[in-house]
């Protein structure tokens, strides 16, 4: 996501500049980039290779911060426009909610930032006046849709899914899937744990959740469709019936320069998608009996509370734990659906509630087994 978004401004120098640059682990990467755009603050997640990052932007001016605390630190010091949020996981929440106290708009690639704390996240956005932009490229697709729609109410919002490399197969047959075969999405290059939750469904459901937050929708207004080709990103239904897709060739760099440049719709060279290369789509419910974790995230919409927050937590352990071949494919939405029956429920759950779900929740999935 960040190398696609730094191509966008690479193509649109006179538009944008770079204020703040990120990275988890690829320290020699970031030193690349903060080179290229000279951005002011450049931030290494993993604090083992600060001193790495120090020493290789030593006769720059950037300054080096490290951690989730750093991320916020550059963000209360810079006058940024926007901020692209592509943070894996949970991480992403703090640094959100650190931008838009700043007033800055959010293009938001972190999905679980509103599935953890979606009432409180869209409720500070509102209160500071901030506008939140979908990257997602189903969530892109349906906000693309509503442009003039502001006066007509939405009916439904059809989410498309690829059905990842599982797509028709059972139970049975996913009992002893392979990592590297859960790592091959059909269309997509992704990260890896992005990657595991569009194998397992679990990415779709996180973005049932963070649909209803984004568009103010029940989750009776909210189906999935899977959808092989990927062409079309998303659909919006209105209350007369009729229906707007947003379709368009999988290449990320479209959602993100969308979200970069609106309202205007700034000019590519992306490639161009030709109907007859794709003379058919097609269109299959979700298995939800198979793929648990879409089910799961339903669940949480009708519960409500820090359900979302169990699940998510549960989830980027369970993730972890099979890349890291502790635990089977299918264990994966076992233990998410163990975490959910067992940890304590909050109607009303603070920040601070959010924060202690995470934390207890992780401890409970690393304990967890299948025997």
């Amino acid at each position: 996501m960040g190398t696609q978004a730094l191509d966008v401004i690479k193509a649109n120098t006179s538009l944008f500049s770079v204020s703040i640059l990120s990275a988890g682990n690829n320290v020699d990467l970031l030193i690349q980039q903060c080179i290229e755009f000279q951005p002011k603050y450049a931030i290494i997640g993993n604090s083992d290779k600060f001193s790495s990052l120090k020493e290789g932007l030593k006769d720059t001016k950037v300054k080096v911060l490290t951690s989730i605390d750093g991320i916020c630190e550059a963000l209360e010091n810079t006058h940024s426009d926007i901020v692209l949020t592509a943070l894996v996981g949970y991480a992403g929440l703090k640094p959100t909610l650190t931008a838009i106290d700043q007033g800055i708009t959010i293009a938001l690639a972190n999905k679980e930032t509103l599935v953890v704390a979606g009432e409180i996240v869209t409720q500070k956005a509102i209160e500071k006046g901030v506008d939140i932009i979908p990257v997602d490229s189903e969530h892109s697709a349906i906000y693309q849709c509503l442009v003039g729609e502001e006066s007509n109410p939405i009916e439904k919002v059809i989410l498309t899914a690829s059905g990842g490399p599982f797509r028709g197969k059972k139970r049975e047959e996913l009992l002893q899937v392979t990592k590297a075969q859960a790592l091959k999405h059909p269309n997509w290059s992704m990260g890896a744990k992005i990657t595991i939750d569009s194998a397992s469904l679990m990415n779709k459901g996180l973005e049932v959740i963070e649909a209803k937050w984004l568009f103010d929708v029940n989750a009776d207004q909210i189906d999935v469709i899977v959808h092989p080709q990927s062409i079309v990103h998303s659909l919006v239904q209105f209350e007369d019936g009729s229906m707007k897709a947003q379709m368009g060739l999988p290449d990320m760099k479209l959602p993100i320069q969308y979200a970069l440049g609106y309202p205007q719709r700034l000019p590519s060279d992306f490639e161009r998608f030709n109907f007859m290369d794709y003379p058919t789509l097609t269109f299959e419910a979700p298995d939800k009996e198979t793929f648990v974790n879409l089910q799961l995230a339903y669940d949480c919409l009708d519960k409500k509370g820090n359900s979302a927050c169990i699940l998510n937590a549960a989830n980027e352990i369970a993730v972890e734990r099979f890349l890291n071949d502790e635990i089977k494919f299918l264990d994966i939405a076992a233990l998410n659906q163990f975490c959910m029956e067992n940890y304590k429920f909050i109607q009303t759950p603070t920040y601070e509630d959010y924060v202690e779900t995470d934390h207890n929740v992780r401890e409970l999935a690393k304990q967890w087994s299948n025997k």
